[in-house]
């Protein structure tokens, strides 16, 4: 979704929240979008912006507001899973995802596909929940659909290091350098590559700028984020605290 298409969408739920008192929701967003409304909208008084894609560290999420005061999670009650096991065979998440497009639903009605050997776990919205239960087939593989509530969904472990360093610069390949481990002069030359994504898009500038809050993507490297910008040393180097996935 552009920019201005979305930010247009989430000021009219706002609107909408706090007028009504009531919540509103909009649909699955991509981690990218998520986080630029995060760092550029601003809810109206009365509402609070959530986002909620059936567990706590799920990729693709629903854009959420909630009338001040209410619990987030409620936010759960407008979500739905479905458990596919497969019969003779394990289809992979783009088997799972081709054969969900193909028989008509929008991507933006699904969130994330969790893989487990021959099961599968795929979160939507409720509108097209009957849809996903009448698949019987994922590829030339046979399927059996239920319905299954969010809680029973096994939720893969994500492991994370915590990260403590300082740069002389917020530029994007010296914070890339502190959070993968490799040389600045290293970390320039995959920028240039276009190996390196911010905020979930390719950037070429080694002098980029980056802020609290930023994720960095390095292709073989794995991802990371700058959770928290600590005080100046004596030298004038800026603390960055981040974390990165394993």
């Amino acid at each position: 979704m552009e920019e201005r298409d979305l930010l247009r969408r989430a000021e009219d739920l706002s609107r909408r929240c706090a007028g009504r008192w009531e919540i509103t929701q909009g649909v699955f967003l991509t981690p990218a979008e998520c986080l630029m409304l995060e760092k550029k909208f601003r809810p109206e008084d009365g509402s609070v912006m959530r986002f909620s894609g059936g567990y706590e560290e799920a990729e693709r999420r629903v854009l959420f507001f909630l009338p001040e005061g209410e619990e987030d999670s409620s936010t759960q009650e407008h979500l739905c899973a479905v458990h596919y096991h497969a019969f003779f065979g394990e289809p992979g998440h783009r088997d799972y995802l081709g054969a969900l497009l193909a028989s008509g639903i929008s991507r933006d009605r699904l969130g994330d596909i969790l893989l487990q050997g021959a099961d599968a776990w795929v979160f939507c919205l409720p509108g097209v929940l009957n849809h996903l239960l009448m698949i019987e087939r994922i590829g030339r593989i046979s399927v059996r659909a239920e319905e299954v509530s969010l809680g029973d969904v096994p939720i893969p472990e994500k492991r994370r290091e915590e990260i403590s360093f300082s740069v002389q610069s917020l530029r994007l390949d010296a914070v890339a350098a502190g959070i993968f481990h490799l040389s600045r002069s290293h970390c320039a030359e995959l920028i240039r590559q276009g190996l390196l994504s911010l905020n979930y898009e390719e950037c070429t500038r080694v002098d980029a700028p980056v802020e609290e809050g930023d994720v960095l993507s390095l292709r073989g490297h794995g991802k990371g984020r700058l959770v928290e910008l600590g005080g100046m040393s004596r030298k004038g180097r800026q603390f960055i605290t981040a974390e990165r996935y394993l």
